[in-house]
């Protein structure tokens, strides 16, 4: 048997062995679609309140007056030392018993939000600290406003420094939201492991699960690695 015959016969065995394995693809790759949308949805929601903390925190822990201090470190601590499976139960369990009841989403994407965003205050400190002091000592001399001296100097070289460890971190958000499954929500997770009750296909549910979550931390790298350049750019030409 010649090479072309053998490497003819060994691709009729692996096409005949993906179509047996996923032949009943069509059967729950819908309903992991839908967990992917809900998946997508908690992500997108709890990065903007992520990165909403992680800069507020952030700022008023380096740069804020002795109560803000006070405040972003309460708050940091707090968040950063605590599992973010008791804070999601407590967000859609406990918060019940005080008078305020949250939604599935509400729940789940103020706990991640909230937690992540403790984790990110402090990549936000570090990047602040990282901007040389002589940059603040020549704004102070040109009189600039504390305002102007934060968001036309000082953060803008602080975001080129912190995007890759808030890249970082939003692809741990992303794994995370796997968590939100614990208060009901049929996210990527819960739906595969529905689907694999109902139709044993382990080893095919599962692939496409960990297919899916790789490609959404694959963009959130490149999107991550696309704004670390264009910031690397824009401040190169400022100089």
């Amino acid at each position: 048997m010649n090479r072309v015959a053998i490497v003819s016969a060994l691709i009729a065995f692996l096409v005949g062995l993906s179509a047996a394995t996923f032949s009943e693809l069509r059967i729950f790759l819908p309903a992991i679609l839908k967990g992917a949308v809900v998946t997508a949805q908690v992500s997108v929601l709890s990065i903007i309140l992520f990165l909403f903390m992680s800069l507020i925190a952030g700022i008023g822990r380096s740069r804020g007056n002795t109560a803000i201090r006070w405040i972003s470190t309460i708050y940091i601590e707090v968040f950063r030392g605590t599992s973010l499976l008791v804070i999601l139960f407590w967000m859609f369990f406990v918060m019940p018993e005080f008078g305020l009841t949250l939604s599935p989403m509400v729940a789940g994407v103020a706990a991640i939000g909230l937690n992540f965003g403790a984790y990110g205050a402090e990549v936000v400190r570090g990047a602040l600290g990282a901007v040389p002091k002589g940059q603040t000592e020549a704004t102070v001399a040109l009189n600039m406003s504390a305002y102007r001296r934060m968001t036309r100097i000082v953060l803008p070289q602080a975001i080129a420094i912190m995007i890759p460890g808030m890249s970082n971190l939003t692809i741990e958000l992303i794994k995370a939201t796997a968590l939100v499954s614990a208060v009901t929500l049929v996210d990527i997770t819960y739906a595969a492991v529905q689907q694999n009750q109902l139709h044993y296909r382990t080893i095919e549910i599962f692939l496409i699960t960990v297919m899916l979550y790789y490609c959404l931390a694959q963009f959130v790298r490149f999107g991550g690695e696309a704004l670390e350049e264009y910031f690397t750019h824009h401040l190169n030409k400022r100089v």
